[in-house]
C-alpha cells in the first residue's frame, strides 16, 4: 500500500475526510518522534494558511487522531494518539519535556496514575509532564 493510501485509510478510519491539507499534516505528524506546536508545524510547510492548519489540528483532536499536550511552555503541542486511544483518562500517558532542546515526547509505556478525588469533584483533564534532559541531548 502506498504512503498516500495509508494516510487516507488512517483518516477515514477516524471518519475524517482526507483533504490535501489533512494528508500533509498527518504525514508531517507521522514523521516525528516528538510532539509539535502550531508555529513549528506551520514552518514545516512552504506556504500554508495558519487558520486552516489550526482547524485541521482541532479536527484531528476532536476525532481522537491526535492529542494536545500542555508541557508548561505555554504553547500546546500535538502528537498522534496510539491505535485504539479514545483519550479517556485510562488512555492517558506521561509526557517528557526536554529542558535543553525543548522537545516534548510521549512516554506511552507509562500511564498517568489515577487519582482518587474528593466527593463531588469532577475530573476534567489530567496532564503529567516530566522535565529533564532527553537521550539525544544527554549524548
Amino acid at each position: 500500500m502506498k504512503m498516500n493510501e495509508k494516510l487516507e485509510q488512517k483518516l477515514l478510519s477516524k471518519k475524517i475526510k482526507p483533504t490535501t491539507m489533512r494528508l500533509l499534516v498527518l504525514h508531517q505528524l507521522m514523521q516525528r518522534s516528538s510532539a509539535i506546536g502550531l508555529t513549528e508545524l506551520e514552518n514545516s510547510f512552504e506556504r500554508v494558511d495558519r487558520t486552516t492548519l489550526y482547524r485541521t489540528l482541532k479536527t484531528f483532536e476532536k476525532s481522537k487522531l491526535i492529542h494536545s499536550i500542555d508541557d508548561g511552555t505555554g504553547v500546546p503541542k500535538y502528537a498522534l494518539c496510539l491505535e485504539g486511544c479514545e483519550c479517556n483518562p485510562e488512555d492517558l500517558h506521561v509526557h517528557f519535556h526536554c529542558t535543553n532542546c525543548k522537545e516534548t515526547f510521549c512516554v506511552t509505556q507509562t500511564s498517568v496514575p489515577m487519582v482518587q478525588l474528593p466527593v463531588n469533584f469532577e475530573l476534567a483533564e489530567i496532564n503529567m509532564v516530566i522535565k529533564g534532559v532527553c537521550g539525544n541531548c544527554k549524548k
